[in-house]
């Protein structure tokens, strides 16, 4: 069996690829290449999964952009 989980990833200042898992609370990893960083995030969301975490009945609807003006 598998299950699709989605993942958002962004690129730091200095280069670093970080990743979130937006289904599981806390579930976020980083890599220094991007298939350091998939590879990374893959095994701790595989590190979660044992205990079944939660939000694991809800369904992704996607990524939105925010804009807000900053002083």
């Amino acid at each position: 069996m598998t299950r699709h989980f989605p993942i958002v990833i962004e690129q730091d200042a200095n280069g670093v690829f970080i990743v979130d898992c937006p289904l599981i609370q806390g579930c976020r990893s980083y890599g220094v290449t991007m298939d350091e960083a998939i590879a990374n995030i893959r095994e701790a969301i595989e590190a979660c999964l044992p205990g079944e975490a939660p939000g694991e009945n809800t369904t992704f609807i996607g990524i939105r952009d925010l804009e807000i003006a900053v002083p």
